[in-house]
């Protein structure tokens, strides 16, 4: 008998069998909705190979739900037929919701600054606030020539001369403040 040609009745009969686990009456059943399943597929996905993907999974789960098919609800081909449409949109459904939630990781990623930025940021103002109290361990001289060296820029003459102290001593004093620094960072000499 010619898959197009078989009624209702002979598909439940097939459908009937598939439930009891025979084999054998998938294949007529199969080979009789294959083609309305993956045309219905088609026409909701437009995608050939998500429709046949679609159509491996419906008649899948025909052999395995075969049992709960009620006659009193429709017809095998249109049962079978709802199940291709509901999971045709329930795909279409998936990937526009995945789309939509590319979208929005997308927005929210530009939106907020780099993580890299944002851990430099703070490390940096750990940083300031760890440098900022180890000046404080200096004495008056040493933060002077240290503040005067480093964050006015000024060559060791320079600084001398705006403390009006000998370059000897200004050398003195920028060493062990530096050193006093390094141990206080914890910077190992190099």
């Amino acid at each position: 008998m010619d898959d197009l040609t078989r009624t209702d009745g002979d598909l439940a009969v097939l459908l009937g069998r598939v439930a009891e686990g025979d084999e054998a009456a998938f294949v007529p059943l199969y080979e009789a909705v294959c083609g309305a399943v993956l045309g219905v597929a088609r026409a909701v996905l437009r995608d050939r190979a998500q429709a046949e993907e679609v159509t491996q999974e419906v008649l899948v789960e025909v052999w395995r739900t075969a049992g709960r098919y009620r006659a009193d609800r429709g017809s095998v081909r249109t049962w079978v037929l709802t199940m291709a449409h509901r999971r045709a949109v329930d795909r279409v459904r998936s990937a526009q919701a995945a789309a939509d939630r590319e979208r929005r990781a997308a927005r929210l990623e530009s939106a907020l600054p780099e993580f890299d930025e944002v851990t430099e940021a703070a490390l940096a103002g750990e940083e300031r606030e760890r440098v900022r109290r180890c000046l404080g361990s200096l004495t008056e001289i040493q933060r002077q020539a240290v503040g005067l060296a480093y964050y006015r820029g000024l060559t060791c003459r320079e600084v001398s001369e705006t403390l009006a102290v000998p370059l000897g001593t200004v050398k003195t004093r920028l060493r062990d403040g530096l050193l006093r620094l390094r141990d206080c960072l914890g910077v190992s000499g190099g």
